[in-house]
């Protein structure tokens, strides 16, 4: 681990001892000095080879690579200081509204852990992996069960390769029945990914609006419908966190031209064991196992988002898919397959947490999952009444959309600002500006796996953080909450900034411009 002194840190010096108390943590080359090390056990027991022996010289560097020559007892405790001052579900509440960030059971992680199931190579023969497909066609069986389905690929490694995968079924169908249609319904109230999968699709998404009630607009939807709309991509709940009452009208409105419905499954939370997407009329469901089944997600870690469909579009399922064969279990390939959405059969070990979560609730338990989220959102929607705007005043379905508008006009403080805020009372910010058809919207989703208490927690901190806004307004005093975050590692971020001109490296202010 040999290492150039001048890239060990800012200005080549290193840092002289841990800085546990500091606000900042250096980074890893500041505790480099020449000749330090962390062991390393040999394993292979093989002899050891010099670089010149393995490579030829014409391949070699010149000079040595720059990395940081760290001692064990440094190392670790920088890398666990830094985990530390991580946000996570492990940690406290994360309302991120439509993200259905839950708690994920340890026991799930248990079961991903066995070797029986974590050693196996996705490549071994079906008769070495019997346990493992029994796993898959049973979660199959399941998800089908939950949204009146007939069957489904468990190939998409995420949500946004389901509706990707969903939209690639809904041009396989049209094309077969030698059709060319170029139009997607996607309403204003969608999740927020669907316009691009539409497009990536290779359609042109076409936006209905909301009506005074916050659901889709059947008069705008009506002039929208024709013989080149190929589907409709919608939600239910919708992204306001509403529930579509007129999905059946929807459906007949949109089959009537030969539309397929596309249901994104982003909001499923709310309604397991109470209604099924098959029985509204949807054609094509995708599911985040990640969200509503409450497996790890976040941070660009695995996901996975199959999808599942009606009886006329089984045919059309990405395969080899696994199947019961007599017995036991092997793989079939629909006769008229689009191909592989995914390297082997999807993210093995998020389906395997999603099968257990699912055996140990059973369906009166995720029924029970949908009646809780249900009940937390609405309970603090009451509980922010006064405090913020409602622009859709009615109950909501798993997470609640308000909006920081007059709160801006009277104080100054925006939607952004509250987020902000939020951090320094110990909870992860909500969903901020998105719905776009809410003006400083506030999207805040407190999952069911959160107690009464932290429910309450969070109300009383977002009704303080907006009187406390008011109360400096009144008094002409300036705003705390356009300084925050105070409190955490990181202050306030210049977000466009860094979007725009990305600082990647630690010691990039020290290299001369370009």
């Amino acid at each position: 681990m040999t290492g150039d002194a001048s890239r060990r840190a800012p200005g080549g010096r290193a840092a002289s001892a841990p800085l546990m108390g500091k606000a900042t943590e250096p980074t890893i080359f500041e505790y480099s000095a020449p000749g330090r090390r962390a062991w390393s056990l040999r394993t292979t027991g093989l002899p050891e080879w010099s670089a010149e022996e393995l490579v030829p010289a014409a391949h070699l560097r010149a000079e040595p690579l720059a990395l940081p020559e760290v001692a064990e007892r440094d190392l670790v405790g920088h890398f666990t200081r830094l985990s530390h001052r991580q946000y996570s579900v492990d940690l406290g509440a994360y309302p991120l509204g439509s993200c259905t960030m839950k708690y994920n059971p340890k026991v799930c992680d248990e079961a991903a852990s066995l070797a029986a199931f974590r050693d196996v190579h996705p490549a071994t023969p079906p008769v070495g992996a019997q346990g493992w497909l029994q796993v898959l066609v049973e979660l199959e069986e399941a998800l089908c069960e939950i949204t009146g389905m007939a069957a489904a690929t468990l190939q998409p490694a995420a949500g946004a390769a389901g509706e990707l995968t969903g939209l690639l079924l809904m041009r396989a169908w049209h094309e077969l029945a030698g059709e060319r249609r170029t139009r997607v319904v996607v309403p204003e109230s969608a999740h927020g990914t669907n316009p691009a999968s539409v497009t990536l699709g290779g359609y042109t998404p076409v936006t209905v609006g909301t009506d005074a009630r916050g659901l889709v607009d059947r008069a705008a939807l009506a002039a929208v419908l024709g013989p080149d709309v190929a589907g409709i991509v919608l939600t239910n709940p919708n992204t306001l966190g509403l529930f579509e009452e007129e999905i059946l009208e929807i459906a007949q409105m949109v089959h009537d031209v030969g539309g397929l419905l596309y249901y994104d499954g982003a909001n499923l939370n709310p309604i397991l064991g109470v209604v099924r997407p098959g029985d509204m009329g949807f054609d094509i469901v995708h599911l985040n196992l990640h969200k509503t089944f409450a497996t790890p997600h976040g941070g660009g870690g695995p996901g996975a988002g199959p999808v599942a469909v009606s009886q006329r579009l089984v045919d059309l399922l990405p395969g080899p898919r696994p199947v019961r064969v007599g017995d036991g279990y092997g793989f079939a390939t629909p006769p008229r397959s689009i191909g592989r959405i995914h390297s082997f059969h999807g993210n093995a070990l998020v389906l395997l947490r999603a099968w257990c979560y699912i055996k140990l609730n059973g369906g009166e338990g995720l029924r029970r999952v949908a009646q809780v989220s249900v009940l937390n959102a609405n309970w603090l929607h009451e509980k922010l009444r006064g405090a913020y705007d409602f622009p859709f005043d009615r109950p909501v379905m798993h997470e609640c959309v308000v909006s920081a508008a007059s709160l801006k006009r009277e104080t100054g403080v925006r939607a952004l600002d509250v987020a902000k805020r939020l951090l320094e009372e110990g909870f992860h910010a909500p969903t901020v500006y998105f719905p776009l058809v809410v003006e400083e919207s506030l999207m805040i989703e407190p999952t069911e796996t959160e107690s009464p208490e932290t429910v309450a927690a969070l109300a009383e901190a977002l009704v303080s953080i907006a009187a406390e806004a008011r109360a400096h307004a009144a008094a002409g005093e300036h705003q705390p909450a356009h300084d925050a975050p105070r409190t955490t590692p990181v202050g306030r971020l210049d977000e466009t900034r860094a979007a725009r001109k990305l600082v990647a490296t630690f010691d990039a202010r020290e290299r001369p411009a370009d």
